[in-house]
């Protein structure tokens, strides 16, 4: 039987200078803005020199604030929130990464809510008042422009964790490939791994409906010819590679909305806080583990993912593999610690193929040594 949930609020406008063109979106958000930034992509993307220039013809005044660090901090959000409670901002604009444009969606909500501490961005309530938020990506991974989700490291415990709800979609983000050309290659393929993550994740998600399967379909085939590239030549891709990327970013990221993710992003967290490994990479460094437990228990969306990269079981495996590049030695101490946050369940899990336990997790954690 058919079935699709969709729901997709945020305005997106792809194509090269699409922030001057499309410049009187901005117009209808206010004349006061807070950006939210880390502390060089805006800068060296060129991104931030353009919206100065906008802002300047459209008399909108902005303050910059640049302090947001790789998996942003929910103690930064809300200092970010009461900077622009106290610039009088009328709308947020993240630009950078997935971390910057995570971080404004809760800017947002912080700077219309004083009485929130930076936890209490997990427990907000249904639909709390919020600013405005506009978002431009200088990478292409993610796909925070178009979803409802927001992955920050939580203070107090050092741990990432994702929030998702209606109130943290953006009103418009705008989407320049040129933007993404400033990365270098090794961001280049963790991003594109991200992406990859999302589209191939929800294809072989429990959740999956016929929307977010041709949303997942086409980021497939757009990304499989890049990664061949980089497997056998290590090269940046050209301006087409990197619109082909971003714009499969895009399509990854509707998938992701509908679906969630699965357990390789859960236990990529980890990598990522004491290991320091790239999201991307992260989440890639399992998914050998993943396919393989999709050959198990879902052949037939296994066999899809290979028709759509047009290759074969073996090279599959030596592409993922070698773009994820990740070996680590954790001690069973270790495991059985990061297996503890688990043990009750977690949501991704669930919608694993096989479904996913916290001994599962404990195996491919094992599998990185």
């Amino acid at each position: 039987m058919l079935t699709m949930d969709h729901y997709m609020p945020v305005r997106l406008f792809f194509g090269e200078r699409t922030v001057f063109e499309n410049r009187n979106e901005f117009k209808k958000l206010g004349k006061r803005c807070l950006i939210v930034t880390g502390g060089t992509s805006a800068v060296r993307s060129g991104a931030l020199a353009d919206v100065a220039a906008v802002f300047a013809g459209l008399d909108i005044a902005h303050q910059v604030f640049d302090e947001i660090e790789p998996n942003p901090q929910t103690d930064t959000c809300h200092r970010a929130g009461n900077a622009a409670r106290e610039f009088g901002a009328d709308f947020i604009l993240g630009i950078g990464g997935g971390s910057p444009l995570d971080a404004a969606k809760v800017v947002g909500v912080f700077a219309k809510n004083e009485q929130f501490a930076p936890s209490d961005i997990y427990a907000r309530g249904e639909n709390p008042a919020r600013l405005p938020v506009a978002l431009i990506g200088t990478t292409a991974g993610t796909g925070s422009e178009v979803t409802s989700v927001s992955v920050l490291t939580e203070s107090v415990t050092g741990r990432k964790r994702s929030t998702s709800s209606d109130d943290l979609y953006a009103a418009v983000s705008f989407c320049d490939p040129r933007y993404t050309a400033s990365m270098p290659y090794d961001v280049t393929v963790s991003t594109a791994l991200d992406a990859f993550a999302h589209a191939a994740e929800s294809l072989l998600s429990s959740a999956r409906d016929e929307m977010s399967a041709l949303y997942a379909q086409r980021a497939v085939t757009m990304l499989w010819p890049v990664f061949e590239q980089f497997y056998e030549n290590k090269s940046m891709p050209d301006a087409a590679g990197r619109a082909a990327i971003y714009a499969a970013s895009l399509f990854a990221g509707f998938a992701l909305n509908s679906t969630g993710t699965l357990f390789p992003h859960t236990l990529g967290y980890v990598l990522s806080e004491d290991f320091h490994v790239p999201h991307g990479k992260a989440c890639a460094a399992f998914h050998a583990f993943l396919f393989n437990r999709s050959k198990q228990y879902l052949p037939g969306r296994f066999a899809e993912i290979l028709s759509l990269c047009a290759c074969g079981e073996r090279h599959f495996f030596e592409v993922i593999t070698s773009l994820a590049d990740v070996r680590i030695a954790m001690t069973e101490e270790q495991i059985a610690a990061y297996c503890a946050r688990w043990a009750e369940g977690v949501g991704n899990f669930d919608r694993s193929p096989g479904g996913f336990t916290a001994g599962d997790a404990a195996r491919a954690l094992r599998a990185l040594r």
